[in-house]
C-alpha cells in the first residue's frame, strides 16, 4: 500500500538506538556523489562497529541526480524494507527525494521504524516522517561533510544521536534572542523545502510545536517571500518557538535587498512573544549539529545561554 496518501497518525515513534554490530545503509536518493566523498564516513562509522551496506546504485549518475528516479527508488525502498538494516544515512543533499516519495511504501518501516538521517534535501523525508507518519528522525552531518568536520562536533553528536544518548545542548547567546522558556516537539529543516511542500499533503503541522530551520545560496528575497508566507499562512502564530540555524552564503541581489536573512526572520516575527533562537549550529555549516526531529525538548533562552534539553516523546 502507498502511505503516502494514509493520513492515520500513530503516537510519535523514537526509534531504536543502534548496537554495535548493527548494519547501517548509505543510500543516494538525490544529488550525485564520488566514491572517494563517503570513504572517511564509512571508516567512521566502522570504527563504530557498525557494520556498512551501500546501497546498489548508490554511485550512478543521470545528469545531477545519483541515477534515475527508479534505482534511486529501489535503493531507499531496500533499506526501508530489510530488517537488519537499522538506519539508513543519505549520502548527500542536493535535490530528488521529493521525486521519490509518493512512490515510496513505508509499511515494512512502520512495523520497526529506524532511523532515517540526513539534512538539506533529505528535509523532504523528514516533513514526511514528522508530520505524516509521526517517527522521529535526525536532521544531521552527511557523508560528504565527514571530511569538512573541524572541531568533530558534528559527527560525534551524530553518532550519540543513532545511539540513543545525544546530549543537552547548551550554545552562546545571539543578539537578536528572544528570551523565554518553550516546550514541545521540534520539527522543521531547511527553509525552501518546507516552502516547497507548503500547500501538500506533506505541508508542516505547527500549533504547538518548534520550528527549526536553515538554508544555503539563497537570494535575500526569496528568504523574505519564504517568511512572509509562513507568516500570512497562520504558520508562525501558532508556534511555541523558534530555531534559527544556518543561512549561508545568502545572496544580496542587484539592487540589494537591504537587509540579511537574521534581520528578515527577526523582523517576520516580531508580533509574537515565544522564544527565538538565532546562531544554533546546523544547518550547511562545518558545525552542523544533530537535531532529533520529532524529539520533544525544552528550549531555555536567557541573556547567558540557551538550553536545549531532551526528552523521551510521549507515547514512546
Amino acid at each position: 500500500m502507498n502511505t503516502l496518501y494514509n493520513k492515520a497518525k500513530i503516537n510519535m515513534y523514537q526509534p531504536a538506538a543502534l548496537q554495535k554490530g548493527d548494519k547501517i545503509g548509505i543510500v543516494s536518493p538525490a544529488g550525485k556523489i564520488e566514491q572517494g566523498k563517503i570513504d572517511a564516513a564509512v571508516n567512521a562509522l566502522e570504527n563504530l562497529g557498525l557494520k556498512v551496506v551501500l546501497g546498489n546504485h548508490i554511485f550512478d549518475e543521470y545528469h545531477q541526480f545519483a541515477g534515475r528516479d527508479l534505482n534511486r527508488l529501489k535503493d531507499f525502498q531496500q533499506m526501508l524494507d530489510d530488517s537488519e538494516i537499522k538506519a539508513i544515512l543519505c549520502s548527500r543533499g542536493g535535490y530528488g527525494c521529493v521525486r521519490l516519495l509518493e512512490l515510496v511504501d513505508f509499511d515494512l518501516f512502520l512495523r520497526k521504524p529506524k532511523w532515517i538521517i540526513g539534512y538539506s534535501d533529505i528535509t523532504v523525508f523528514h516533513s514526511y516522517l514528522n508530520n505524516i507518519l509521526e517517527v522521529e528522525s535526525l536532521h544531521s552531518v552527511m557523508p560528504i561533510n565527514f571530511r569538512d568536520d573541524p572541531t568533530g562536533k558534528s559527527t560525534e553528536t551524530l553518532f550519540l544521536g543513532m545511539f540513543g544518548t545525544i546530549e543537552d545542548y547548551n550554545i552562546p547567546p545571539h543578539s537578536f534572542n528572544r528570551l523565554g522558556v518553550a516546550e514541545g516537539e521540534i520539527i522543521g529543516g531547511n527553509l525552501s523545502i518546507l516552502y516547497s511542500l507548503r500547500g501538500t499533503i506533506m505541508d508542516f503541522e505547527m500549533h504547538g510545536k518548534i520550528l527549526f530551520i536553515e538554508d544555503v545560496g539563497e537570494e535575500l528575497y526569496h528568504i523574505d517571500r519564504m517568511m512572509h508566507n509562513l507568516r500570512l499562512g497562520g504558520k508562525l502564530s501558532e508556534l511555541q518557538a523558534l530555531v534559527v540555524g544556518g543561512f549561508s552564503g545568502m545572496k544580496a541581489g542587484n539592487p540589494k535587498f537591504g537587509k540579511s536573512a537574521y534581520e528578515i526572520i527577526k523582523e517576520s516575527v516580531s508580533n509574537y512573544s515565544y522564544p527565538v533562537v538565532f546562531g544554533f549550529p546546523a544547518g550547511h555549516l562545518n558545525d552542523n549539529w544533530t537535531i532529533p526531529l520529532g524529539r520533544y525538548v525544552k528550549i531555555n533562552v536567557d541573556e547567558e545561554k540557551v538550553g536545549f534539553t531532551w526528552y523521551k516523546n510521549k507515547g514512546y
